[in-house]
């Protein structure tokens, strides 16, 4: 679960302290307290989500950022998000998790889960994360929890490569994302969604990874794209897309993978809200390609496959950290003019501030991350966070708005400082950008030593 929910896990204490509906002991001392078990629906609904948010990364990333580049780079992209999934995989399972979700303190977990440790004790029972007062109860086992928050860390760095596409040496790729992955992505996910998190406890909402995902992997790829330089021959030769089908592939799969990505982060099937989140994902979706594709029409003449797919995306960028907050009137609205935001992130933006984002990283995943965090503030809908402890849930009000503010400035700054400081570590250890020869040639060839005929 993201974020501050708890309305949909089925919870034996409330932030408050016990449950109005839990049994006193004392007053029954002959009922045998009945150890928890897991919700079968609720494990089968995670378990569904999970599979969705993998299918985003492996084949969706892989084909949505393929079909953009030229022909000569095309396996090379694929191979970023192919092994960005098993190398993540693996960094999770290691230290990642520990980090994201050990106890720690408010800035940084621990390391008392390095290498999962302690999953088999309850493997078979649900799971609380944090302690005292402020720890989720879940329904459903840690195992699932932990494959869940997985594919988010996977998908957040594969998003990357969007900006520093046709030019990154593979090795450096490899080293960058290793230490980005633990360094950068574990610690804001504590920050956010782990109740010890000083973000979880300033009351910052994020259902699904505005934050966490979108504005990081954005700002994360707008900086790399600055540290590496244009591509050559950026402004003066044609780089038009490859392939635009494959890329309508990868778009497609991403709009269905993220009813998973929104839906699942509720935790659980019960209670309505996972079905709200699913219902204005698609709201904003829709709202944001219309938007996309009618300012593209009215300034260029034409409307663009590459538009369409784009203005999806950035519906769905911007809508995942209100998904389980807001209502579908709002979410039409966060859809549209995260449409318009993403147009112009990608197109006027870039242009005036002159860097090469290959493929809109930031564009669209940056600003739509902003758009969304932002307007959430104004426009959540307290009754669908509600809880016995906060019966009046985080409403759109001002003093939200500016707790939104905290959230994405403090995640601006933090990703773009220690993205900078990784890449320049990075570069004096394996050199960061292929040579001026291997990019003309292409990077099938020269770093993997295939090609596409």
């Amino acid at each position: 679960m993201h974020g501050k929910d708890t309305t949909n896990v089925k919870r034996m204490f409330a932030r408050g302290g016990l449950a109005a509906a839990a049994l006193s002991l004392a007053a029954m001392p002959a009922m045998a307290q009945e150890a928890p078990t897991v919700n079968t629906g609720d494990a089968a609904w995670m378990l569904t989500s999970t599979a969705l948010v993998l299918m985003m990364t492996i084949p969706g990333v892989a084909l949505f950022y393929a079909g953009m580049v030229r022909k000569k780079n095309v396996l090379a992209t694929m191979m970023q998000s192919f092994f960005i999934t098993a190398l993540v995989t693996v960094l999770w399972m290691v230290a990642g998790y520990s980090i994201a979700f050990g106890e720690g303190g408010a800035y940084f977990g621990d390391f008392s889960r390095v290498m999962l440790s302690g999953i088999a004790e309850n493997w078979d029972k649900p799971f609380s994360l944090g302690t005292g007062d402020s720890a989720v109860a879940f329904t459903i086992p840690e195992t699932i929890f932990v494959m869940f928050q997985m594919t988010f860390a996977i998908i957040t760095a594969a998003l990357i490569t969007g900006a520093i596409a046709d030019r990154m040496k593979f090795s450096a790729l490899v080293v960058f994302i290793s230490l980005w992955t633990l360094l950068v992505y574990s610690p804001i996910a504590h920050w956010v969604w782990h109740p010890n998190g000083w973000l979880f406890k300033d009351g910052a909402l994020d259902f699904a990874g505005g934050t966490v995902v979108h504005i990081n992997a954005g700002v994360a790829g707008l900086v790399a794209a600055m540290v590496l330089g244009k591509r050559i021959g950026y402004g003066t030769e044609n780089m038009s897309p490859f392939n635009l089908g494959l890329a309508v592939i990868g778009a497609s799969l991403l709009w269905v993978g993220w009813f998973g990505f929104n839906a699942g982060s509720a935790g659980s099937s019960g209670g309505g809200r996972a079905g709200m989140a699913m219902l204005v994902t698609q709201v904003a979706a829709g709202g944001a390609t219309l938007g996309w594709v009618v300012i593209e029409w009215m300034t260029k003449g034409k409307p663009s496959v590459l538009g369409a797919i784009s203005g999806a995306v950035a519906g769905l960028v911007a809508i995942t950290p209100a998904a389980g907050f807001v209502l579908p009137g709002s979410a039409l609205i966060i859809g549209v003019v995260a449409g318009l935001a993403g147009f112009w992130g990608a197109t006027a933006l870039k242009h005036a501030l002159g860097y090469d984002d290959s493929l809109d990283a930031f564009g669209v995943h940056g600003i739509c991350g902003i758009v969304g965090a932002l307007m959430v503030g104004f426009l959540a809908y307290g009754p669908l966070s509600a809880t016995t402890a906060a019966p009046d849930g985080s409403g759109g009000s001002m003093e939200q708005f500016i707790k939104q503010c905290t959230a994405v400035g403090a995640t601006i700054v933090f990703t773009a400082v220690a993205t900078f400081i990784l890449l320049k570590i990075v570069d004096v250890v394996v050199g960061l950008r292929v040579t001026e020869e291997e990019e003309r040639e292409g990077l099938d060839v020269t770093l993997h030593g295939e090609r596409l005929n």
